[in-house]
């Protein structure tokens, strides 16, 4: 039933076409990394628990398409640190640890979508035990971004406020710790931030129209 009720979300929202390309990506990559991380949340329930979701957009994970293309180019085990910025419930952190990623954190300010990525991040363990993982349940506006994070994964989790409170936090790390970073952008809308911010595209890709992709970086002047 999930994987209809996502159908059909997607075909109103934009078409058949891709809906089909999505849900059948989905239930292939579902099973292929033994994880539940499929469907859309348009946090309501949140709101009616007054937490402020002014900022955030709806839950929506990114296409295992779109993730295998990045990560086949840009593998985790390049990476010391990879924190995933609005990670819902845990689908780029898993496919991460099951590409060869370390050290992972994810952070969201929803509880229930913590709750969610540290069952699916303890599914995975069983099989790839090799790495070490941390999600927190908090405010994208106020996390600091650790001090050895190398590259961050966003899937456009909110508007242009927070992004730039985001990136400002990004350079507090990188002026403490100079290094090379890059940033993983799904559906790059507020790209132009970054590019501002003397981020450089090194990677683009685009599926279906929608599916779009981004890696930029920057390294130490």
């Amino acid at each position: 039933m999930a994987y209809i009720r996502y159908f059909f979300y997607l075909a109103y929202n934009w078409n058949i076409r891709i809906a089909w390309h999505i849900v059948r990506n989905e239930i292939r990559g579902e099973r292929k990394y033994g994880i539940e991380t499929t469907g859309a949340d348009e946090l309501q329930s949140l709101a009616d628990k007054g937490i402020d979701t002014d900022h955030a957009t709806i839950y929506m994970p990114a296409s295992y398409d779109v993730l295998e293309d990045i990560f086949s180019r840009f593998s985790p085990t390049a990476y010391e640190h990879f924190v995933d910025i609005g990670c819902g419930k845990g689908r780029v952190l898993c496919v991460a640890a099951q590409s060869g990623g370390k050290k992972l954190t994810g952070i969201d300010f929803s509880k229930e979508f913590c709750q969610a990525a540290i069952n699916n991040l303890e599914s995975t363990k069983e099989n790839f035990p090799g790495f070490r993982y941390s999600i927190l349940n908090n405010d994208a506006f106020y996390f600091s971004i650790p001090d050895d994070a190398d590259c961050l994964f966003l899937f456009n989790p909110f508007d242009d406020i927070i992004m730039s409170a985001v990136i400002e936090n990004i350079e507090i790390s990188l002026e403490k710790a100079p290094r090379k970073i890059s940033i993983i952008y799904a559906n790059p809308l507020l790209k132009h931030l970054f590019m501002d911010a003397g981020y450089k595209t090194v990677y683009h890709t685009k599926k279906m129209k929608y599916l779009e992709a981004v890696v930029l970086q920057k390294s130490p002047a």
